[in-house]
């Protein structure tokens, strides 16, 4: 029976639906959720998931007082679903790294100091494997990156996998799962790549139509909890089944789209994050140019689980969520016009 559960980044949506499915569980005796800001269901006159009878607790990874939280609830999970995959306006990329690795390196020193703590989850992502055009046709866990991460979330997820593997090392007796997660999408998700799709025109790379893929909340969600309640050692990637060309997410949409070269996406790609619109980090551009495809044959078999979405019904239901289907395609002249507050006139 696994009695006290210690999910961390409960303020972001996948977070507190990882929390809220886990408080609902009967079988579980406590579930105690931490991060740096309380989950918008908490917050006054918030609106969110809820959270059940998850316990919240304001700590911020970076400080000594993880392991206190650990050592006094006596927690023998630690789902860590604290990383943040894109840097916030005010607080900068270098906030966003400190919080990734430092924040880190304190939970899982905790967790290594512990005497209770027998089973960790960590989620990371398929940015690891990075975007080239050298790259397989398909990744596999065993495979390793044509070009390595040099900056951005993917970097910093490279870093904290290798972290785990050495917490793995040190503490063989702990169960520890390590889930490269695709792009999460459905109604609920609010990423760099959901904004990006939400835009009323959509650029893209001039003589590139990449293969993306997505995975449910929903299925992702149930990973994260069936690794939460049962031991499943290694790494696993995680994703809907199927890919979709990103011509075809935008014909799905309903928005047009608009080919520019590399250069010129990159430049809209720095206006659209000054505005706080959509971030394009330098990992989200090589997608857009590269794409990547994964197999998630292994947590098939280990889990003798199939995801209920595939990698286009994910899209497809993100798309119903917002109403995308049948939008009426703007001109780029609108969309420059929306984009710069109306310094762009006819």
């Amino acid at each position: 029976m696994t009695h006290t559960v210690l999910v961390t980044g409960v303020s972001r949506h996948i977070g507190a639906r990882v929390a809220s499915v886990l408080a609902a569980d009967p079988d579980i005796g406590r579930v105690i959720g931490v991060d740096t800001v309380p989950p918008p269901s908490l917050a006054r006159g918030g609106a969110g998931v809820a959270l059940g009878r998850t316990e919240f607790v304001r700590v911020d990874l970076r400080s000594p007082d993880i392991a206190r939280v650990i050592a006094a609830a006596d927690v023998d999970t630690v789902v860590h679903m604290s990383l943040v995959t894109a840097p916030s306006k005010n607080a900068g990329r270098s906030s966003m790294k400190e919080h990734n690795l430092i924040g880190t390196m304190q939970l899982l020193a905790a967790c290594q100091r512990s005497a209770t703590v027998r089973r960790v989850v960590v989620r990371s992502t398929t940015a690891v494997y990075g975007s080239s055009s050298h790259d397989p046709a398909v990744f596999t866990e065993e495979a390793e990156p044509v070009e390595v991460a040099s900056s951005g979330y993917a970097k910093d997820a490279t870093e904290v996998e290798a972290y785990v593997r050495g917490f793995a090392r040190r503490r063989p007796d702990v169960s520890v799962s390590t889930l490269r997660f695709v792009n999460f999408m459905g109604p609920g998700v609010d990423s760099p790549l959901t904004r990006y799709f939400s835009q009323p025109v959509v650029p893209t790379v001039l003589g590139f139509d990449p293969r993306l893929q997505f995975v449910h909340e929903d299925d992702g969600v149930e990973v994260l909890r069936r690794m939460a309640l049962e031991d499943h050692p290694g790494t696993f990637n995680v994703t809907g089944e199927g890919v979709l060309l990103l011509s075809q997410c935008v014909r799905r949409s309903g928005r047009p789209a608009v080919p520019v070269p590399s250069l010129t996406f990159r430049m809209l790609g720095d206006l659209a994050r000054g505005l706080g619109r959509v971030d394009f980090s330098p990992e989200q551009l090589a997608l857009m140019v590269y794409g990547r495809a994964v197999d998630a044959g292994r947590l098939a078999v280990e889990l003798d689980w199939r995801p209920k979405f595939s990698t286009a019904t994910a899209f497809d239901d993100f798309l119903h969520s917002r109403g995308m289907f049948a939008g009426t395609p703007l001109s780029v002249i609108d969309w420059m016009s929306t984009v710069l507050g109306g310094g762009v006139r006819r």
